[in-house]
């Protein structure tokens, strides 16, 4: 995928290397992208719900994320899920996630990838 489709996450860190920072990024992405929506057919960094991801020096990791409407069904347990597969990537501490909802999710912070499979053409 092209950066310019990446759904748009800040990703900030403290005292990693840039190397590391990176190389640690793709891994974490690639964990939430295992996580789907049950109601929607695309994972959720697809779908523009994480907002941000911080790395601690100890690689702790706090993630911000909301949902599709605040009403969503799995909203007691996306937050699990979520944790349950960064906690999955090797050297990782710590792990939190938030739940916010300002900004509201919109449908433009979707990747391409994701508006594609929705066929949001």
């Amino acid at each position: 995928m092209s950066a310019a489709a990446e759904p748009k996450v800040a990703v900030a860190a403290q005292g990693l290397a840039p190397e590391e920072l990176e190389e640690l990024t793709q891994a974490l992405i690639r964990e939430l992208k295992t996580v789907f929506d049950p109601e929607i057919p695309v994972d959720i960094y697809e779908l523009g719900l994480i907002y941000k991801i911080d790395v601690s020096d100890k690689k702790d990791i706090t993630v911000d994320m909301t949902l599709t409407a605040p009403a969503c069904p799995v909203a007691g347990e996306m937050p699990g899920w979520v944790k349950d597969a960064v906690a999955k990537v090797p050297g990782v501490g710590e792990v939190t996630v938030n739940m916010v909802f300002d900004p509201p999710w919109t449908p433009e912070r979707m990747s391409e990838e994701a508006k594609l499979e929705l066929n949001m053409f």
